[in-house]
């Protein structure tokens, strides 16, 4: 079902004092930083090679992420995998004894589809799927 990890995300509260971390001081390459206004997030890529490590910063204090920031400060978010099709997989998840948490794919960086799977079916841990990286004309 899945054809490889795509990304690791950390949850960070602001993302320009997390790079100073993550780029400066780990030397991880910056690849992207996205605002996607229908969701109120900024997802930041970084490269870590085989995959990416993706920073979620909330950008409202009213944003369900802000309150488990508040919480439980930054930390790892999710694991996202990359499949051929969203739609499809979304379909099937229930086949595999998972549960969709996004009856619909929404929109990932980069033009890309992606959808979270319900964490009661998953162990607790919050898994994402996204579509392949679209071709760079299409990006």
């Amino acid at each position: 079902m899945f054809s490889r990890v795509d990304h690791v995300a950390i949850l960070v509260a602001d993302t320009d004092e997390a790079l100073r971390f993550y780029r400066d001081t780990l030397g991880l390459p910056l690849l992207f930083s996205e605002l996607l206004d229908e969701q109120n997030v900024r997802l930041t890529h970084l490269d870590l090679g085989a995959l990416h490590l993706q920073l979620v910063q909330p950008l409202s204090d009213s944003h369900p992420l802000a309150a488990a920031l508040r919480e439980g400060g930054e930390r790892l978010h999710h694991l996202c995998f990359q499949v051929p099709n969203i739609p499809q997989a979304i379909e099937a998840l229930p086949e595999h004894g998972l549960t969709p948490q996004d009856l619909q794919p929404r929109r990932g960086p980069r033009g890309r589809q992606a959808a979270f799977i319900a964490p009661a079916s998953t162990r607790g841990v919050l898994l994402e799927l996204t579509s392949a990286a679209p071709s760079p004309g299409d990006a």
